[in-house]
């Protein structure tokens, strides 16, 4: 008999290394649906489908450490989180491209000032 979402979640949490995959299996149509509603609400020819959206998600959704989620709804949404976070950097990323794609300096301030400290008094 297959586990529940619950059951795999807290297995996760005790560092079975196999349970991201297990959880991955019984939740994969539901997060290309979502994955597709999001869409949905993007421009017509966005680069990303449901199904690199939601791979993308897994990646960083695994990679990111955090693996105290309670139950399949905690999940889930965590998830649709990590895969508007995935859309939001893909608009930024084309957004500079189309500006002549600098990137910003890292760690310097969006608006381009230095503030109170390093910059010209």
């Amino acid at each position: 008999m297959a586990r529940d979402v619950t059951e795999i979640l807290a297995s996760l949490r005790s560092g079975d290394r196999g349970a991201m995959e297990e959880l991955m299996a019984i939740v994969y149509e539901e997060l290309r649906g979502l994955a597709g509603a999001f869409l949905r609400r993007e421009r017509a020819n966005h680069t990303l489908q449901p199904t690199a959206l939601v791979h993308e998600a897994y990646l960083r959704l695994v990679g990111s450490g955090e693996k105290e989620w309670l139950d399949r709804p905690h999940f889930l949404r965590c998830a649709a989180l990590v895969m508007r976070h995935v859309l939001v950097d893909s608009a930024l990323r084309r957004r500079r491209q189309k500006r002549g794609g600098a990137r910003p300096e890292a760690g310097a301030p969006r608006g381009g000032h230095r503030g109170l400290r390093g910059g010209a008094h």
